[in-house]
């Protein structure tokens, strides 16, 4: 090894190592990047942003949510349906309470259905208006009204291009 280098060769690892995945950055000052988007999202009018899985067939619709125990912070299930109609959704075998989240063609809200509580015996009642949608947010319960989601408020999809709906 040239002696040259000997003396930067802590200065070099230091640098490689802070570079390589699970490298150690310490600042003085919170960070105000915001982490990149990735996957489909919906974003509320007040900019709050629900990560959605993305359900597109009648088979993932039937399931949704069920048997979950939990929600993550900022997640949600978004239902897409091919045509507009007036859908109807039920609570069966979901352990937490909902908000619903009925969505029309251009991204606008026609009803909310708020802390629908789980169904633990049949017949379980169903929820939705009376109104067309063609898409379906489910959050967690009370999302909805911390953010004060209504009826007229326009959503922006993000990521869901892509997703037909069968």
């Amino acid at each position: 090894m040239n002696m040259r280098v000997l003396p930067a060769l802590p200065l070099l690892l230091l640098t490689i190592a802070c570079a390589q995945p699970g490298g150690v950055v310490t600042t003085t000052a919170p960070s105000t990047v915001q982490p990149a988007a990735s996957g489909p999202r919906v974003i509320f009018p007040d900019g709050f942003v629900v990560s959605v899985e993305t359900v597109a067939d009648d088979e993932l619709r039937a399931q949704g949510l069920m048997y979950r125990d939990h929600l993550l912070p900022g997640t949600g299930m978004l239902f897409f349906f091919p045509v507009d109609g007036v859908y109807q959704f039920w609570m069966k075998n979901t352990r937490i309470p909902l908000d619903m989240i009925f969505i029309d063609a251009g991204h606008r809200v026609v009803g909310v259905s708020q802390q629908v509580p789980p169904c633990h015996a049949d017949p379980c009642p169903s929820y939705g208006p009376n109104l067309a949608s063609r898409y379906v947010l489910e959050v967690s319960g009370g999302v909805s009204a911390q953010h004060g989601l209504k009826a007229g408020d326009v959503l922006r999809f993000e990521g869901t291009d892509g997703v037909v709906a069968r």
